[in-house]
């Protein structure tokens, strides 16, 4: 399938995951909000959980459930501490994986912070025929996530191939 030559918004959602982030100061929610809605995409909802893999679990599964909704980007609970338990929580929700975003994640931050990127456990996948992305905590992160990787991949003007083109086979059996 190629790509297309007009743009598609997509209804995204944005979950931070953090113990000690507000609405006052969640620089990574608010980074992802303003680059979806500076790309054309729309914010379909907004959401700031504590650190609770059953309580990320139901916030997910409620998105995923709804049709109008193409994409989740989470932010948070993708490291190593006691508390980290996004990857706990929503990978088990998943259909597919997708192993790339992950390893190109890594790479990409590699060469940003060195050794320190194989603290980060970010993944993505497809779960009912929306997009998940989960990034780590840090604004700094989740702009080389976006930047590097989503961003054109949730452009279907993106060349030779990108996620938005799949919609509409996604759900073939």
């Amino acid at each position: 399938m190629t790509a297309t030559t007009d743009f598609i918004p997509l209804a995204l959602c944005v979950l931070t995951v953090s113990d000690s982030r507000g609405p006052d100061n969640d620089g990574s929610g608010d980074y992802l909000v303003a680059a979806l809605r500076e790309a054309g995409h729309h914010l379909a909802d907004r959401a700031l959980l504590p650190d609770d893999r059953y309580r990320l679990r139901a916030q997910v599964s409620a998105w995923i459930a709804d049709p109008a909704i193409d994409g989740i980007i989470v932010t948070g609970g993708t490291g190593f501490t006691g508390r980290d338990s996004t990857p706990e929580a929503l990978l088990p929700l998943l259909d597919k994986t997708m192993p790339g975003f992950g390893e190109m994640f890594r790479q990409l931050s590699y060469q940003e912070i060195g050794t320190s990127t194989l603290q980060s456990r970010a993944f993505a996948g497809l779960a009912n025929a929306t997009f998940v992305f989960a990034l780590p905590g840090s604004t700094g992160a989740c702009r080389t996530a976006w930047e590097k990787l989503i961003h054109a991949q949730l452009d279907a003007r993106t060349k030779p191939c990108n996620l938005v083109n799949l919609r509409p086979r996604l759900r073939d059996r």
